[in-house]
Parts: structure tokens; sequence; C-alpha cells
């Protein structure tokens, strides 16, 4: 049987980028951070995202039927620290934020970012997957190609790990 400490270690062991998962209520905006995002399909262009049930923002994303998905740059890292840390509408404070058709929150210096409609959700244990119908794919950040990671309980950047390893 597997431990679910052995599972954690595991698990940390994955770098995974960092995406803010949004949606809008009565004109609030509601989010948290997620690194199980993944590209799903071409046709329809999809992707998957696992919300933890725990999650203050998990119940109002399902309820909305649409979301948000901004893949964070690397230059980001104090941004997603201040998301990371803060709670409910204070997370969007201190960034730009756009708006396309489905009224999700979109950080505007994202990588990339995904303004997708809910299409089915399935249990997964801990988390909700969430299959993401992506109605429009913003490239608004030219210069942040590379992507902010999670890497062993922190925020890295591949910039970090080539300056640490050729020191």
């Amino acid at each position: 049987m597997i431990r679910p400490e052995d599972f954690r270690e595991a698990m940390q062991r994955f770098a995974g980028p960092v995406t803010t998962i949004t949606t809008i209520e009565d004109g609030v905006p509601c989010g948290l951070m997620a690194t199980a995002v993944c590209s799903l399909s071409a046709e329809p262009p999809s992707l998957v995202v696992c919300i933890n049930k725990t999650a203050s923002a998990h119940d109002t994303i399902l309820k909305q039927g649409f979301m948000g998905v901004s893949v964070l740059p690397d230059t980001q890292m104090a941004f997603a620290n201040h998301f990371a840390r803060s709670k409910g509408p204070d997370r969007f404070e201190g960034a730009l934020w756009s708006f396309q058709e489905t009224g999700s929150p979109l950080l505007a210096s994202a990588s990339v970012a995904f303004d997708c409609r809910i299409a089915k959700t399935y249990d997964g244990y801990s988390h909700t997957i969430v299959v993401g119908i992506i109605h429009d794919i913003l490239l608004p950040n030219q210069d942040a190609d590379r992507c902010l990671l999670w890497h062993r309980q922190g925020f890295v950047s591949l910039a970090d790990k080539a300056a640490a390893e050729n020191a």
C-alpha cells in the first residue's frame, strides 16, 4: 500500500506550470492557483483542470460554468506569492486583468491565457476534474514565453535553475 506521505513526496518532484483559475460572480472575481492543468484535445480545443474540492473557489467556479486559465510567466513570482497568500477578491489586486467572451478574469501579463466554458466535470476523489472548452486564447505577453513553475513546494523559474546549475 502506498503511504500518503510517499505519494506527496513523489508528486513534489514534478514541476508544474503555475496557473490562476478564475471566474467572476456578481462582479466579484474569484479564483485559485493550480498546477494540475493540461491540454486535452485540439478538436475541440480543450483542457483539463483539477480543482481541490476544499478550495474556497471550487464551488463558485463550477456553479458559474466558465473559467479563465492564466499561465504565469516566470517574471511574475511576486504576483504569484501575493495571489497564493491572499484570500477572496484581494488576490486580484496589483495586477491587470482582461475579460473576454465568458467574463472570466484573465491575467493581462500571462504567458498565455485561456477563456473556457466548462463542458464536463468528473469526480477525482479529493479533486474535481474539469474539462474546459476553450473559446479564446490570449498571448498577451510575447516576451514571457517561460512559465513560472511549482516544484518542491515553491515557485521556481527555468532561468533560476539554469543559473544555479551554471554557478
